[in-house]
């Protein structure tokens, strides 16, 4: 079944690459601490976002999908302290970074527009 919900697919597509990312910094960098959080908030977007989708009000939809939109904050810090502490080259942070930031855009028009919806 082909799924053509774009917030989910990317959310989903992040996720994927959050979990190779965390498996590459234990295996290869031996970093526990910081990756752990970063799978941890990483994960949690599109779970969120599934959360939303299955929501039973339009404001557990926009409780939930506000969740994700700070997850995805948390992660943006976290890959940039993994870069600045030198765990990830600057294209490995530049390349997860774009993805990241283009969920963030997604998720704070989502809230935005509901939110606004919501209170006319």
């Amino acid at each position: 079944m082909k799924d053509d919900n774009l917030i989910k697919v990317k959310s989903e597509d992040f996720a994927v690459r959050i979990v190779d990312l965390y498996k590459y910094l234990v295996a290869n960098k031996m970093e526990y601490v910081m990756s752990k959080q970063l799978l941890r908030s990483g994960t949690s977007i599109g779970a969120n976002i599934n959360e939303a989708l299955c929501g039973i009000s339009r404001k557990d939809f926009l409780s939930k999908m506000y969740i994700a939109f700070k997850e995805c904050n948390e992660t943006k810090y976290w890959i940039t302290l993994l870069y600045r502490t030198d765990y990830i080259t600057e294209k490995e942070k530049s390349s997860i970074m774009s993805d990241c930031e283009e969920l963030l855009r997604m998720l704070s028009s989502i809230t935005k527009t509901t939110s606004s919806n919501l209170n006319s």
